[in-house]
């Protein structure tokens, strides 16, 4: 078993890291840090858990630390990542500096030259940025990071899509509130209502999805050339992100092949990995968030709705924007990190 932290463990994205790591199979809970103003206190008497599942008993005991190099036990090896992007900014590079690996959900780094981005069926071959990290910033440690939880539902589609020849992308999303966090989006503003700006989302989809398309030459990533255009919304579900997506291909395809290909694409072997990466329907009215979102434990993609266009296709994917979106997301790519040896 390896022993790791989490990282900002008392908010949404920590309670999930502790749901996801408390029955782990080869992560075995051993310190959560949060605010100073947590720090001392059990994780019972620091954090107001609002998971769906109750608070396991391995974690109410566990001393609260702050997040900081020095407070982090010697026996931990890899760190879960869910603090606040200016935090993050902060306080990784000086984690990975000191030894420790990181798996970040943070938005900060993710668009560095030298920090992986990961999802693992992806572009695991772009771990190896990892070496080149540590020879550029002279790191015993790491810092990778998983990408924003819109990111994250469409790209693995659009990589099925890509033996097409993808040239263009554009896609709408309707997220869930509680990619905002607890206390994100007050019910007053999403009650009967769908707000159609998301801070700095759009931007990260757009830059994103070249990044994790692009290919790693052994010392860069080379971006995708493709061009990517998005609108994010806010609408009054709890979990699970829809997107419609609108894809251009050089080459002609209809919407059966793209159906075949998403259906066909290869899933992960890691203890996380769904058995089947994307799920695909026939009905056009599928997936849905409430129908859809817990599909292989929450770590699955679903898409449907697909119809050609003049210059390729268009359909809806979804996938569980806490979950595979985001703790889990990050779960997966540690243990990534022990397959490949950098444990």
């Amino acid at each position: 078993m390896v022993d790791v932290g989490i990282l900002g463990a008392t908010g949404a994205v920590g309670q999930r890291l502790i749901q996801l790591l408390e029955p782990h199979p080869e992560f075995d809970i051993a310190t959560l840090t949060a605010s100073p103003a947590s720090a001392g206190k059990t994780y019972k008497e620091a954090a107001k858990w609002r998971a769906d599942t109750p608070m396991p008993d391995s974690v109410t005991d566990i001393e609260v630390t702050a997040t900081d190099p020095d407070a982090i036990g010697d026996d931990v090896t890899l760190l879960f990542s869910s603090l606040p992007s200016g935090v993050g900014a902060e306080v990784e590079p000086d984690l990975a500096e000191a030894g420790y690996v990181v798996s970040s959900n943070s938005s900060n780094a993710r668009m560095a030259d030298d920090v992986p981005l990961i999802i693992p069926e992806v572009n695991a071959d772009h771990l190896g940025l990892i070496d080149v990290q540590r020879d550029d910033r002279g790191w015993d440690g790491a810092l990778l990071k998983n990408p924003n939880c819109s990111t994250i539902t469409m790209v693995p589609t659009l990589a099925a899509l890509d033996q097409y020849g993808l040239e263009s992308v554009r896609v709408s999303t309707l997220q869930a509130v509680s990619g905002a966090g607890y206390s994100g989006v007050t019910s007053m503003e999403i009650i009967d209502n769908a707000i159609p700006h998301i801070g700095g989302e759009e931007q990260k989809m757009e830059s994103e999805s070249r990044k994790l398309l692009g290919e790693f030459n052994g010392a860069e990533v080379v971006r995708h050339s493709m061009d990517v255009a998005a609108s994010c919304n806010r609408i009054p579900t709890i979990d699970g992100h829809l997107e419609n997506v609108w894809a251009d291909t050089s080459d002609d395809v209809t919407p059966d092949e793209v159906s075949a290909a998403m259906s066909a694409y290869p899933s992960a072997t890691l203890p996380s990995s769904p058995e089947r990466l994307i799920h695909t329907f026939e009905e056009p009215d599928r997936p849905q968030p409430r129908l859809d979102r817990n599909r292989g434990d929450g770590m699955a993609v679903s898409a449907g709705g697909f119809r050609r266009t003049e210059g390729g296709v268009r359909y809806n994917c979804l996938a569980h924007n806490t979950i595979r979106g985001a703790a889990g997301a990050s779960v997966l790519n540690g243990e990534l990190l022990l397959e490949e040896g950098y444990l």
